[in-house]
């Protein structure tokens, strides 16, 4: 790779057995976060090399960036139309291949991509794989308008389902609101543990105020997790994950 400092091996791993998926003339979803900007700069090197014919659409206006600066064109999602592939990392992956994404703050635009795509593949280190979705704050993404009523009704929901002893926190960039490529603020909730993904998920996207949560369910269908020695395992949905393979690696209860 061209970067001046070395990648992650783990994520370069996953990144490239990643970008061995795509094939000519493929329209492409770019995630967004450490992960894939490995894989995005895979990508671009991939392209240079074999001259290959992509269609790409960006998660953020970051990606977004990263990748023009590395020579790939960028259009909407809606020039694009519909995707083959979007590839994605994610901060939690469960044996359901359910995540939770977000903590770049991009979730709202990685969901719209990965629902407009045919696949989506996650990439990710052996650390993001867990037994059960919550020990990463879930990230919630809510209109500046009416931000404390908001904050206010997700608490309420919290409470309804078993989780009111959690905080709600405004995540912050230094001292300023976080503020996303759309406008909005984010809410990050520390439950430490999701029992129930759907009904958690289905009480959040009924609040007015809630843009989007980062719980992504059902929408992964392969995830792709790299190891320390360059190699990688291959998870689908109801995976038995095998804990000798992740061995050493970091990951939490696999």
């Amino acid at each position: 790779m061209s970067q001046t400092s070395q990648p992650d091996p783990a994520k370069l791993a996953a990144a490239r057995a990643a970008v061995a998926l795509v094939q000519d003339g493929m329209k492409l979803g770019l995630g967004t976060g450490s992960t894939a900007a490995i894989m995005v700069q895979v990508l671009a090197e991939r392209v240079k090399a074999e001259g290959l014919s992509l269609r790409m659409a960006a998660t953020s206006k970051a990606t977004a960036q990263q990748a023009e600066g590395l020579g790939l064109k960028i259009e909407s999602l809606d020039e694009l139309g519909w995707l083959d592939l979007t590839i994605d990392g994610a901060d939690e992956v469960d044996p359901d291949l359910h995540l939770i994404k977000g903590g770049g703050g991009a979730h709202l635009r990685e969901k719209v991509v990965a629902a407009a795509s045919d696949r989506m593949v996650v990439i990710a280190d052996p650390g993001k794989v867990v037994d059960q979705l919550g020990a990463f704050a879930l990230p919630v993404e809510v209109l500046q308008f009416g931000f404390e009523s908001s904050r206010k009704l997700i608490r309420r929901a919290l409470h309804g389902l078993g989780l009111g002893d959690h905080d709600v926190l405004q995540r912050l960039r230094g001292s300023d609101p976080w503020i996303t490529d759309e406008g909005n603020f984010i809410l990050d909730l520390p439950l430490g543990a999701i029992d129930d993904p759907v009904r958690l998920a289905r009480a959040l996207s009924s609040i007015p105020g809630v843009v989007e949560h980062g719980l992504f369910l059902g929408m992964c269908d392969l995830a792709i997790i790299g190891k320390g020695d360059g190699s990688v395992v291959e998870l689908n949905r109801n995976a038995d994950v095998d804990a000798d393979l992740l061995a050493g690696e970091g990951v939490g209860a696999v």
